[in-house]
């Protein structure tokens, strides 16, 4: 049965401590830990002094060294480790003590946790053994390891969850650990496991921190106008410090091939933490990579080395899905990797990484819906403009020009005339002008021009160096043709041009496109005249005969350059 608490230099705090170390051990234990504490004053006042110290610590991994050296301490210990575990049982964080940084580089990788160092979370209980190589779980030591045939090991357990396992060796002369030591490290244990949980949640609390800090910048520079390539890489660069990354990679899906909606690569739009000229391919396959597969199931994965080679020594690797697949973000994959050799990385940060990538996937698309709306609001105003320009400027100045022409024809005097003639020219240029202006307004920006654009140019381009009058009347279905027939409706245009304004007397030319449900027509006209047998070839005739250009001239003089392709 449990009795006086033992007496201590800290009367009050010796016997908290020891109801919470007699709290902290399974019941079956607690009757024979309290008789060793009775009778360990001396040691329990270093204990007392040792937790104290340890508790104090908010940095896991100063912590973890704390427990270890207070440890090996307490039982006269030569060497002493401690193993943090995460949620599948993997040694992740190793911390020992005895071994000095050169030894521990020979002898290479720490232990994982299997075989004998796994006993003590696999039955969750203490083991002390005078000859560890005896017993069955023993699978000897690597080249290099100092020998070692004593063991106490311990779980380290909080809140019900194992959180890792400590270990101790060789006390002086090789003696066997005692019940003395294994209560006392048990105690220790206890109080290393609160000491771990405090570390860990004051941990948790800083990466949120750190990750609103980051998503904050990351959505102040989308709100100043940050365009998505520098968003993405400032991304990159948060989600590589929040992680302890040595370099992050975003890729993204490259445009689909011909006669294809679905992307079969990934094109690595961003890269952080390399030098530029470091070599790396720059578009990955979708199918058969981890980067691929992480881009078609939206699952975020954790690797122990990179297969994929996206430049640079791969090692461990978090990749990420950033974003649901629309949007400025969406449909890319962020990529943390550390060098080859380095620790991997942990579920912590994986869940760190994954939960900020999401808020700036959603940032990003916040900022694309306001970029989206503000060029809605632009092409409503440009629209209206160029609404305006047609209804009344252009109105107004073809009305003016009617004015003039009737003017012209009854005024005698035949320089008066001709001034008028020219006035007339160089309003009719003004009008061409604004008609190129309104088409440019009625072009989203940022995206390929109007085919009725194009055209207005082509016209001013050629005829600016030449005294004639042009006139353009093209229907709007121009815009909606495919590919193949724009570019062959502005090498038409083209032809018929050079036709025209190569011929010594022309004062005058009119492009025409119309647009019906089965025919496309172009037509060039100009009062230069021509033989019909002169007809240009901009393009060449479609099989079938479903493309045909002729040339005519009326007895008048004027010649037209006709082009019809037949639609559907």
């Amino acid at each position: 049965m449990v009795g006086s608490p033992p007496a201590t230099g800290h009367p009050s705090l010796g016997r908290a401590l020891t109801d919470s170390i007699l709290r902290a051990l399974p019941a079956a234990d607690r009757d024979p830990a309290h008789d060793v504490l009775a009778g360990a004053g001396k040691r329990i006042d270093a204990l007392l002094e040792a937790m104290l110290i340890v508790s104090s610590g908010l940095d896991e991994e100063v912590t973890l060294r704390q427990i270890v050296q207070v440890a090996t301490d307490l039982t006269r210990s030569a060497y002493g480790a401690l193993g943090v575990v995460d949620r599948r049982g993997r040694t992740g964080t190793f911390v020992q003590v005895g071994i000095d940084d050169a030894t521990a580089a020979r002898i290479g990788s720490p232990p994982t946790g299997q075989g004998l160092l796994g006993v003590p979370i696999e039955q969750d209980r203490p083991i002390r053994l005078t000859d560890l190589s005896r017993h069955p779980a023993s699978a000897g030591f690597p080249p290099h390891h100092p020998i070692m045939r004593t063991l106490l090991a311990v779980p380290i357990r909080a809140r019900g969850e194992t959180l890792g396992r400590l270990y101790l060796s060789g006390k002086p002369g090789e003696e066997p650990f005692t019940a003395d030591d294994e209560i006392i490290v048990q105690a220790l244990a206890a109080a290393a496991g609160i000491a771990i949980h405090n570390a860990r949640l004051y941990a948790a609390a800083r990466d949120r921190q750190a990750r609103v800090e980051a998503i904050a910048e990351v959505t102040a520079e989308l709100l100043g106008g940050t365009d998505t390539v520098a968003a993405l890489r400032l991304i990159a660069a948060r989600a590589g410090e929040l992680t302890g990354a040595d370099h992050t990679f975003i890729a993204r899906p490259a445009d689909p091939p011909p006669g294809s909606a679905v992307p079969t690569e990934l094109t690595v739009a961003v890269r952080v933490g390399l030098d530029p000229a470091t070599p790396g391919p720059r578009r990955l396959p979708i199918a058969g990579s981890t980067v691929g597969q992480v881009f078609l199931d939206r699952v975020a994965r954790q690797v122990a080395r990179l297969a994929d080679d996206v430049g640079g020594g791969v090692g461990p690797a978090l990749l990420v899905p950033l974003g649901t697949g629309g949007g400025a973000g969406g449909g890319g994959v962020l990529i943390t990797v550390r060098r080859l050799g380095a620790a991997p990385f942990g579920d912590p940060e994986l869940a760190l990484v994954s939960t900020f990538a999401d808020q700036a996937a959603m940032a990003l698309d916040r900022a694309d819906l306001r970029l989206a709306r503000r060029e809605v609001d632009l092409l409503r105003d440009r629209d209206r403009i160029a609404q305006d320009l047609h209804d009344q400027v252009i109105q107004r100045l073809f009305a003016i020009g009617l004015g003039l022409q009737s003017t012209q024809k009854r005024e005698p005097d035949p320089l008066l005339a001709d001034r008028m003639t020219d006035h007339m020219d160089q309003l009719h240029a003004v009008i061409e002008q604004l008609r190129s202006a309104i088409v440019a307004l009625r072009t989203a920006p940022g995206r390929p021009p109007s085919l009725r654009g194009m055209l207005l140019d082509l016209v001013s381009e050629l005829a600016s160096d030449r005294p004639v009058s042009t006139a353009v009347r093209l229907a709007a279905e121009l815009d909606d043709l495919p590919a193949d027939l724009r570019e062959d409706v502005t090498a038409v245009v083209r032809a018929g041009l050079r036709h025209a304004l190569g011929q010594p007397d022309t004062s005058e030319v009119t492009v025409t496109a119309t647009v019906d449900p089965l025919h496309l027509t172009v037509e060039v006209a100009h009062d230069g005249g021509a033989a019909p047998g002169a007809a240009p070839a901009p393009a060449d005739p479609a099989p079938g005969g479903r493309r045909s250009l002729t040339l005519t001239s009326s007895p008048a003089g004027s010649t037209v350059l006709t082009w019809v392709a037949a639609l559907g």
